[in-house]
């Protein structure tokens, strides 16, 4: 028996399922992974401004916070549909 031959034939058990290696590694690979859009980063980008007008930063944050909030918005901005983008520059 070569060990290729045991990596076909391996099985597994999963809860109340079994299966083989083969079947395995392609569940692995189509779960979604977590991620961002642009429209979670828009509202990333809401929610700092909603907390700045509200005075939720130190003094001594602020500059950190305006730098996060400028790589954001240019993020955004260079990603967004050309659509997208009419509607910002309108603001």
């Amino acid at each position: 028996m070569k060990l290729s031959d045991v990596k076909e034939t391996a099985t597994t058990v999963v809860g109340d399922k079994t299966m083989t290696a083969e079947a395995k590694t392609t569940e692995e690979t189509t779960e979604e992974t977590p991620g961002l859009s642009l429209q979670d980063l828009s509202s990333v980008l809401k929610i700092i401004d909603i907390c700045s007008e509200r005075g939720s930063f130190k003094g001594s944050e602020l500059e950190a916070v305006g730098a996060l909030r400028g790589r954001l918005q240019a993020f955004v901005a260079a990603n967004a549909p050309a659509e997208e983008q009419e509607d910002s520059t309108n603001e």
